[in-house]
């Protein structure tokens, strides 16, 4: 954890946040500045999902097999910008002398079928950070009111535990990206494997150090499903720490309000995990 000298206080950063509920404005982005401020943010990473850019459009083609699926992507928030006017609004706002550190990425939809169209349409761009992300397994989506009829009630916890880290560990093993999203997010409706998940984590964090990313700590899951853990699960928040995997905290905020929603709290939980490790 970082510092202010003067202060003693910890360097709160959301490393996670989204536009996608509202237009590409300054006016706009400001909002999430300002709920920073207000909330003691020190550093907010603002990024959208590549399904809201029509250059993405091809990565999501597999996802219209299913009809809620089709009719999802094509809703209002959905392949509905061009890239450039998002990178043009970063362009802007860099220009901008601001009350807090701002950077902006983009999080990257991957699946291992559609991995060379999105290394291909990265390579065009560039951001301060790239987040990788797993949304979907064997082209259904996990995190939407229609996923339990989908898969979840389709398809054994175990198997789709299994299939979502052989796609995350893919998505970091690309080289891509800076940062792994969310990497249990899988939990949001607590419902668990059988098996032993630490041979996962272990391995996972593995490669994450080994590729010298980020992992968040992603509070979304508690705030926006109503899971008990405050970001990453006691478990593999251990195994990051055990194998020193850098760890930055995130809101996966969609609307301004939500900046910096339980930040503090998973700051402090970090804080807490290094310093029962160190005194093992």
């Amino acid at each position: 954890m970082q510092y202010e000298k003067s202060l003693n206080k910890p360097y709160l950063v959301d490393g996670h946040m989204h536009l996608e509920h509202g237009d590409l404005s300054e006016e706009y982005v400001m909002r999430f500045v300002e709920e920073a401020v207000k909330k003691g943010i020190d550093e907010i990473d603002i990024l959208d999902h590549t399904h809201r850019f029509v250059e993405f459009r091809c990565c999501y083609d597999h996802l219209r097999q299913y009809k809620p699926q089709e009719e999802w992507l094509d809703g209002q928030y959905n392949l509905c910008n061009s890239i450039d006017e998002y990178l043009e609004l970063i362009d802007r706002m860099k220009q901008k002398q601001l009350p807090v550190k701002v950077k902006f990425g983009l999080e990257v939809c991957y699946t291992p079928d559609t991995e060379d169209m999105i290394r291909e349409l990265l390579s065009h761009y560039h951001f301060d950070f790239l987040t990788g992300a797993v949304h979907s397994i064997n082209h259904i989506l996990y995190d939407l009111p229609f996923s339990r009829e989908l898969l979840w009630n389709r398809v054994s916890a175990d198997q789709i535990y299994h299939d979502y880290y052989e796609y995350v560990m893919k998505c970091v093993d690309t080289g891509l990206f800076n940062r792994i999203a969310h990497p249990d997010t899988i939990k949001l409706f607590n419902i668990y494997p059988k098996y032993d998940l630490k041979p996962t984590y272990e391995k996972l964090a593995q490669k994450i150090k080994e590729k010298g990313m980020l992992a968040e700590c992603n509070t979304g899951c508690h705030y926006r499903y109503g899971h008990k853990d405050i970001g990453l699960s006691d478990e593999l928040l251990r195994v990051f720490v055990e194998n020193d995997v850098p760890i930055i905290t995130a809101s996966d905020a969609h609307e301004p309000e939500y900046v910096g929603n339980y930040i503090r709290e998973a700051t402090e939980r970090i804080e807490a995990c290094r310093n029962e490790y160190q005194n093992i």
